[in-house]
């Protein structure tokens, strides 16, 4: 029996605030020491009430566009009860009944649109750190701001669940919501699984994968689940409703608990916090000042890099913005640097925090049209653009630096042809292509690039030597 997979996902992405989202209380707590970013707000001492941050309503706003999602002027936090260590207070404060966000969308590079039901904010709980027979919290993630993108269930392969996971990535982080460091936890993918005969018209029972924080491993985690579940359906066995935990080592999942539904967390509103109210201008004035996102270069880009390409690229917004800043005719050459050299480097994620100048691209774009510089070439002048000691310097000059600007004055390549033509180590060369030794050319050429330090224009060196040795 074939069964047809149903994905639904939520997204759980950190707001890239300066502070907390009930506390004045520093929000990076990358390299900190364990309960040192805590506010008496996050242990919630008794009286200390919550005090909402401005700026994680306005980047909500921001990632309700960047989801294509229509914004809601007023909404509400609700209190979602449910006890663990890493929560103080005893319950977190969410949105259930009227979310910020309301239904988008996001497309997926082959086209696929999967539609968002909606995206609320709340607050992210501590961390748990458990050892063999005891458990240390830590409070310093307690009170980060979030926003939950919760998905419709429109996703059907563990391709589309990883690519749907890359492309909100891609929306979150170009548009400036968060910071999208997957190791830190920026952003965490809870999946939820269930199979189904095909031409069913209900859904089966789900099982929920919480906490996943890569692509692969979302792609990985919806394989096992499916081979999993199926093999429980062709034994005729249940499928459990329960929380299940991966685990990048095994390759596996694991049952963790039986799933909670919202009544399980006896919602009710949050008394100490009033409605957000937003105006039609706030909220038109965040759209207009949405930078390019992903679908905005792909319909900037279509016919100019390819399409496989593009999606490499699209990984690396610093890439993008810089493409955007070139003349159209350079695009394509420089894509193809940043995709096939750049990209390639060792350390190339260093050198994307300080990339050359639009017109030092420009420039090296123009040159090799020009056949001023060889391929070969050019890719030396272009990883020569990234050093500190060149910043100041034109492209030209860095080529002529470096002795890679080819010679194309027609006048002097025929004289150094003639010198080569005349060595007696080319005369059987020059003998076996007259009598139709096709491949005996590039001999030649190759004398002619070293007779010219290798300044010479392959190509026209060639055109040069055919039209002397046909005479």
């Amino acid at each position: 029996m074939k069964y047809e997979i149903t994905i639904g996902i939520e997204c759980h992405v950190q707001l890239a605030t300066k502070t907390k989202l009930f506390s004045e209380v520093d929000n990076d707590a990358r390299d900190k020491e364990p309960n040192s970013c805590v506010s008496p707000v996050d242990y919630a001492l008794p009286g200390m009430l919550p005090r909402l941050n401005k700026e994680a309503v306005r980047l909500a706003v921001r990632a309700g566009h960047a989801l294509n999602s229509e914004i809601n002027l007023e909404s509400r936090f609700d209190r979602k009860h449910y006890y663990y260590p890493d929560l103080p207070k005893g319950y977190q404060i969410s949105q259930l009944y009227h979310p910020i966000i309301g239904a988008g969308f996001i497309t997926l590079p082959d086209g696929t649109k999967v539609r968002i039901e909606h995206a609320h904010m709340e607050e992210d709980a501590g961390k748990l750190t458990h050892f063999s027979n005891y458990s240390l919290v830590d409070l310093n993630r307690a009170g980060t701001p979030l926003i939950e993108i919760v998905s419709m269930p429109d996703i059907h392969s563990a391709e589309h669940a990883r690519d749907y996971c890359k492309e909100l990535w891609r929306a979150m982080t170009y548009a400036g919501v968060t910071y999208g460091d997957l190791y830190n936890g920026n952003m965490r993918f809870d999946v939820n699984i269930s199979l189904a005969p095909e031409g069913a018209k209900e859904l089966g029972t789900r099982a929920e994968i919480k906490n996943l924080n890569s692509f692969r491993s979302v792609e990985r985690a919806v394989e096992y689940e499916y081979q999993r579940q199926s093999k429980l359906l062709d034994k005729g066995e249940r499928v459990v409703q329960e929380t299940r935990g991966w685990s990048d080592d095994t390759g596996k999942t694991t049952s963790q608990r039986s799933k909670e539904e919202a009544q399980d967390y006896r919602y009710m509103p949050e008394p100490d916090i009033p409605p957000i109210r937003l105006t039609q201008d706030f909220v038109d004035e965040q759209k207009a000042a949405m930078p390019l996102l992903p679908q905005d270069y792909r319909a900037k880009f279509k016919g100019i890099i390819a399409d496989d390409t593009l999606e490499v690229l699209l990984d690396y917004k610093p890439l993008m913005d810089k493409l955007a800043e070139l003349s159209d005719k350079s695009v394509k050459k420089i894509s193809n640097y940043f995709a096939s050299v750049l990209l390639a480097e060792e350390k190339s994620a260093e050198m994307l925090n300080d990339l050359p100048s639009s017109k030092q691209l420009d420039d090296l774009a123009s040159m090799q049209e020009a056949s001023e510089l060889s391929s070969t070439g050019a890719k030396d002048v272009f990883l020569h653009l990234f050093d500190p000691q060149m910043k100041n310097k034109s492209t030209k000059d860095i080529a002529k630096e470096l002795g890679v600007i080819q010679q194309n004055d027609t006048g002097a390549l025929e004289k150094i042809v003639d010198e080569v033509l005349a060595l007696p180590a080319t005369k059987q060369a020059q003998a076996d292509f007259k009598a139709g030794e096709e491949k005996v050319i590039g001999f030649l050429v190759g004398q002619v690039m070293k007779a010219s330090k290798g300044q010479a224009n392959p190509a026209l060196a060639q055109q040069i030597l055919r039209k002397k040795l046909a005479n």
